[in-house]
């Protein structure tokens, strides 16, 4: 798609054009490389491994500034070759890999390698996104990879360590939140906020909240693409339950950039 691109200086979100957004998935690529391949250098210098370590959802926008300015490569013909040749270079190495193994994250979190691999097909669903809205091209996220996102990469983090990288300036609460999550495409899981701390739990216990979705559209509301009230309006996002009204404190730990 972002080959038929006709102007790659084009604006597709308010901080990025076309190319800029295709550099910052081919960088994010290109550092999974040498993540899943343990003999390999890191590609950030000393200042961007640094930020890396500290990185919380809410300054994940500074990681990406440091990162676009220190990967100046615009052509979008290049970008792509060294996004494909990434993209299999992960591939071909975590081919015999154990899913569940634990690699190094942002903000000295922990995320099994399935989940890294479902954290890139999903950089690639938005941001494709991005670009096909921009520029009114064709853009179909399947609500089966979609869900890769929340079943290994989201769920995968929670029940290892999230460092710092929920962490939030606002005061712990002592009411627990307990929110059921379920869709066609997951396996179903209650994700539980209690005094700061989020855990993962099996369904069957009493819940605050309960939400059906679709995974493309959860996706996109959690990355802010499109708003809550739309998701709901449109029944791609149903929320039930006997206290629905604690989901805004819930969002505001368990979020993404």
């Amino acid at each position: 798609m972002v080959a038929r691109v006709p102007d790659p200086d084009a604006m597709v979100t308010a901080e990025w054009t076309a190319a800029e957004t295709v550099a910052h998935v081919a960088m994010i690529a290109k550092m999974y490389t040498s993540l899943v391949r343990r003999d390999s250098a890191p590609v950030l210098d000393t200042r961007g491994q640094s930020q890396v370590e500290k990185t919380t959802v809410d300054t994940v926008s500074v990681l990406n500034t440091l990162v676009l300015r220190d990967f100046p490569e615009r052509d979008i013909g290049v970008l792509v070759t060294g996004l494909l040749a990434d993209i299999e270079e992960v591939l071909r190495v975590t081919e015999d890999a154990d899913p569940e193994t634990s690699l190094d994250w942002l903000g000295a979190s922990k995320v099994p390698l399935a989940g890294v691999l479902a954290h890139l097909v999903n950089e690639l669903h938005i941001h494709g996104w991005d670009i096909a809205k921009a520029l009114k091209l064709p853009w179909t996220i399947p609500p089966a990879d979609a869900a890769l996102f929340f079943d290994l990469f989201m769920v995968g983090l929670l029940t290892r360590d999230v460092g710092h990288l929920l962490d939030t300036d606002e005061p712990p609460r002592d009411r627990r939140i307990a929110v059921a999550f379920r869709s066609a495409y997951t396996s179903p899981v209650v994700l539980v906020l209690h005094q700061g701390r989020v855990t993962v739990e099996e369904p069957g216990g009493p819940v605050d909240a309960r939400i059906s979705f679709d995974p493309p559209s959860l996706n996109l509301m959690l990355f802010h693409r499109v708003g809550k009230a739309r998701s709901v309006l449109t029944r791609k996002i149903a929320v039930s339950g006997p206290r629905p009204w604690l989901l805004p404190a819930f969002l505001r730990v368990v979020r993404l950039p």
